[in-house]
């Protein structure tokens, strides 16, 4: 006779699962079930493929590593033979029955010491970050609910929340709530498109239904967490933190004939200049730290972005791992010498200075043969960032540390940087973000503080750096504009070519000047092959440079 409730309580377990560590992977769903028995949980909740960890790209196509998900799952399951709570949780899941060989992104309900059920996720996404096809096989079209305690859970593999007709189609064949494991990675928008498509489930069937999604930064995507329940009218009634694990309970109740979640966490969402700090700062943390680096050196020049680069680092991994180095040359202004001391001692960090003026000379003497008779130019510029990208490389290479690159999105988008100088690193933390979101986030992080940040309170990025013209400083009384369109200018015109691919003629005819805009579609396409050899960084727009937008390098076409 099956066991009815009335009541259940069901724990969301937000938390940070390593790609490729199936070991401690496992450990960390362990240890979040034995709280969740400590809260009186009966079910808790896992994000989508929480034992492989999100995305594992082609990892997952090795045999051996096929094989060890499923032994972890079937580990897992033995566990719930001990009368704690029952498990959802999410695994890559090699099948060899049938016709022939399938892998499937899969989700299963662990029970009473045995895999109770399994569902196969449908909609496998090909856009943007994503290349599931590549690498699974898509599950049966609408899968049916898994029962618990005489309860139907229509259980939504990540996507297919976003599938019309898989939730109506549940609901059909009696799911009372939905539960969604995701693995949704942080944009902007990311809130508001999850949330719309929960709506559109819910309204659809009048369920409830509970999101669940991973928290981590891995490579150049960041899972900020956020999972919520929804109540049948759909609207958002219990959040959980961004950027935090947790282990949330609700608890649920049948009422009337329908179930609702009558308590749950309370955690209030933040967005803007906040969001996205924190969302680069959990991003750096992570890429650092789960690739066994001691800390990071950067290269602290006096300017806005080095600025914001040391200061979100600091906030990732504490002033004690952030190391930073200015290295003057003779165009080094005396204003930034003083700046770039006065931000290091703000933020508390080491700092040091080593002059690249005798490396400046010794490369003037060995190309003086080859380049007499040319006059200087950018060349000369360039071979002061590159010996710059020498130096930190050599202070990584000699303490371990991580270089962290400085080149904000606009300067990314036209190539305004130099290859093997001001480019060399291990990851760019501001590489999605605009030259203006960078003076908005100095702005946000001076005036405000958060828990999961490392460093002090107050102004750590002296207001001068933000308020001064930028500038290179590769050559005499050098300011950026002399290159670009002025930033107010420049990164709308970015905005409407790289994230919205809008046409030329409909960006000159919001009032732009068509000439520049032109020029800067040049730019953006000749810029290519820098970006191509570019560190990776966090992803934080609807487009970035990498896995997002993917051009030839090799582009003969102009929007003419």
């Amino acid at each position: 006779m099956r066991l009815m409730t009335e009541k259940l309580s069901i724990a969301i377990a937000q938390i940070a699962p390593v790609v490729g560590d199936i070991d401690g992977n496992v450990r960390r769903i362990r240890a979040a079930r034995a709280e969740a028995g400590r809260q009186g949980a009966d079910l808790i909740v896992f994000c989508e493929l929480v034992v492989s960890g999100y995305p594992p790209e082609d990892l997952v196509q090795k045999p051996s590593y096929q094989r060890a998900c499923r032994e972890a799952v079937e580990a897992l399951a033995q566990d719930t033979g001990d009368g704690g709570p029952a498990m959802i949780i999410g695994a890559p899941w090699p099948e060899t029955e049938g016709a022939g060989k399938a892998l499937y992104n899969a989700a299963f309900l662990l029970a009473d010491g045995e895999i109770t059920a399994a569902r196969y996720k449908v909609r496998l996404p090909n856009y943007g970050v994503f290349d599931e096809p590549r690498r699974f096989a898509p599950g049966p079209d609408y899968p049916e609910p898994v029962e618990f305690k005489g309860l139907k859970l229509g259980l939504m593999v990540c996507e297919d929340m976003w599938l019309e007709g898989a939730g109506e189609h549940l609901a059909r064949q009696g799911a009372e709530i939905f539960i969604v494991p995701h693995g949704s990675p942080f944009r902007k928008t990311a809130l508001e498109a999850r949330v719309n498509a929960a709506r559109a489930r819910v309204t659809g069937t009048g369920l409830a239904l509970i999101f669940i999604n991973q928290l981590a930064g891995q490579d150049e995507v960041v899972f900020d967490g956020a999972a919520f329940v929804m109540n049948a009218q759909g609207n958002v009634q219990y959040r959980c933190p961004q950027f935090a694990e947790t282990i949330a309970m609700t608890a649920w109740r049948k009422e009337g004939g329908h179930w609702a979640c009558v308590d749950g966490p309370k955690a209030a969402w933040v967005g803007g200049e906040e969001m996205i700090y924190r969302a680069v700062t959990l991003a750096v943390r992570d890429y650092v730290l789960k690739n066994y680096f001691n800390g990071v050196v950067i290269g602290l020049s006096g300017g806005v972005d080095s600025a914001l680069t040391a200061a979100i680092a600091v906030d990732a991994l504490g002033a004690d791992k952030v190391h930073c180095v200015m290295m003057p040359s003779r165009y080094t202004s005396q204003e930034s010498l003083e700046d770039a001391e006065l931000c290091a001692r703000a933020l508390g960090v080491s700092y040091r200075s080593i002059g690249i003026e005798p490396g400046v000379k010794a490369f003037g003497e060995m190309l003086e043969s080859a380049f007499e008779g040319l006059n200087p130019d950018v060349t000369e510029e360039n071979i002061q960032s590159r010996l710059r990208g020498v130096l930190l490389m050599a202070l990584s290479n000699k303490f371990g540390d991580m270089v962290l690159t400085t080149g904000n999105k606009s300067e990314m988008s036209v190539g305004y940087a130099t290859l093997y100088g001001d480019m060399n690193g291990g990851f760019n933390p501001l590489k999605d973000i605009y030259k203006l979101e960078v003076f908005a986030l100095c702005r946000w992080r001076n005036a405000h503080h958060a828990p999961d940040l490392k460093g002090a309170k107050g102004e750590v990025i002296p207001e001068r750096i933000i308020a001064k013209p930028p500038s290179a400083e590769l050559r005499e009384d050098q300011k950026d504009e002399d290159s670009l369109p002025p930033y107010e200018v420049l990164d709308p015109i970015l905005e409407m070519l790289v994230e919205k691919e809008m046409a030329v003629r409909d960006i000159v005819a919001k009032g732009f000047d068509e000439k520049t805009v032109r020029r800067i579609e040049h730019l953006l396409y000749v810029a290519e092959y820098k970006r191509r050899q570019a560190p990776p960084g966090p992803k934080v727009a609807a487009v970035n440079f990498g896995r997002d937008r993917r051009y030839p390098i090799t582009n003969g076409w102009r929007d003419r």
